[in-house]
């Protein structure tokens, strides 16, 4: 592994020719959740059969955020803990769709910089690049490829939810149709609740996006049937950009 900048972020890099993120195979981009360290993904490399030569690349979210107890950990966009910690304990379900976080702005230009530098500076082909993430980083991944100028090979949603849902929707009938989409949530999920994944599918489906929908019994999480299905749909993307 080594650690690079593309555009405005810290980005992880495993895999390729030379296991750095060399050479010219096809790659894979996964941002993490929040709170998370930066790098909890890069050990997906390692277990996930994308195919041979696959480039891995993990950007670190721009944001320090702190959580409490002299913890610190990375995020696309801040939370309000508290509300989060009393909604839980209340059993209420978080309803995201007409949300719009304030610096989801921000957290998608620094993203699509750090494509453009992946493009520019590592000869990665958009249309041979896979893009996803968990949690909050399947959010923002959305967000850039439901807005990209250029369609992407795949997204991969891993617990993620509809945000937004007004501009999604605008913006999946130009971008959705034939896109490639793998989701994967847990049905017991007490963060982002299983009915915000499903929207979002419904609503990714009905723009005419190739939806594969893995829902699961856990909760907040990525199982070992996800990293599975994960792997198939990497190759399957791979395949139609080289047929």
């Amino acid at each position: 592994m080594t650690t690079v900048t593309l555009g405005p972020l810290k980005v992880h890099t495993v895999g390729g020719a030379d296991r750095k993120g060399g050479g010219d195979g096809p790659a894979i981009l996964l941002c993490h959740g929040f709170g998370a360290p930066g790098d909890d993904l890069v050990p997906l490399a390692r277990v996930i059969d994308a195919g041979e030569g696959v480039r891995w690349f993990f950007p670190e979210a721009p944001l320090t955020v702190n959580l409490g107890y002299g913890m610190s950990g990375r995020a696309w966009w801040p939370l309000d803990l508290a509300l989060l910690q009393q909604q839980m304990m209340e059993g209420h379900a978080r309803d995201l769709a007409q949300e719009t976080p304030p610096a989801l702005a921000e957290a998608r230009a620094a993203l699509e910089a750090c494509i453009e530098a992946l493009v520019t500076h590592h000869g990665v082909r958009r249309d041979r690049l896979l893009v996803g993430g968990f949690s909050q980083g399947a959010m923002v991944t959305t967000e850039v490829t439901l807005h990209a100028e250029e369609p992407f090979a795949g997204l991969a949603v891993l617990s993620g939810s509809i945000l937004s849902a007004d501009r999604w929707r605008v913006a999946s009938k130009r971008t959705a149709p034939g896109l490639k989409v793998l989701m994967t949530h847990g049905r017991a999920d007490p963060i982002l609740p299983f009915p915000s994944a499903d929207a979002l599918r419904a609503l990714l489906t009905d723009a005419g996006a190739e939806v594969d929908w893995l829902p699961h019994a856990g909760q907040h999480e990525i199982p070992r049937e996800a990293l599975l299905r994960l792997a198939s749909f990497a190759r399957g993307c791979f395949l139609s950009a080289t047929g």
